[in-house]
């Protein structure tokens, strides 16, 4: 009984952890999610303003050397950005990878907590039940020989009892 309780509390520990786990990984991958939804439509704008750039850069053959210092900075922020992005996903792999761990580690735990118990269980009923019931029926059985044994002898019916009188009236 004791060990159900404590398996049964061990069983509740893990899926609270699991859950915790769960929910810590949605809100990775979400703020993951939002990031790259911010910075994708920036990049977009960066390359459109480097086309632009580049387009007033043939016209205007004055501005060039501006246009083209900016164009480099515009590129080289857009460089860092996708760094940054590949970053956060390096970092996102990393936690469901951990994710998998940890949940492939419950799992592998619940199954050698079963096969404990299973093999417990079989111990006991092997090792304390049985002999038991066998010990309990040997008793049993010691119990009516020593009755029959030590049961008063039948009485005689040869003669009259006083208890067993018989009145006419």
């Amino acid at each position: 009984m004791v060990f159900t309780i404590v398996i049964a509390i061990c069983f509740i520990v893990m899926a609270v952890a699991m859950i915790a786990i769960a929910l810590t990984v949605k809100k990775v991958t979400a703020t993951v999610a939002r990031v790259e939804e911010s910075v994708e439509p920036l990049i977009a704008k960066l390359n459109q303003i480097s086309v632009q750039g580049k387009e007033i850069s043939v016209g205007l053959t004055e501005v060039t050397g501006n246009l083209s210092t900016a164009t480099r900075y515009l590129a080289e922020s857009t460089e860092l950005i996708k760094e940054e992005v590949a970053e956060l996903r390096q970092v996102v792999t990393s936690t469901a990878i951990t994710a998998r761990d940890k949940v492939e580690l419950v799992s592998r735990t619940i199954d050698r907590t079963q096969m404990q118990v299973t093999n417990t269980t079989d111990f006991v009923q092997h090792k304390i039940v049985e002999p038991a019931r066998e010990i309990a029926a040997v008793m049993a059985g010691v119990k009516k020989g020593l009755e029959v044994l030590f049961a008063p002898s039948p009485k005689q019916i040869d003669r009259v009892y006083v208890e067993e009188e018989m009145f006419i009236g």
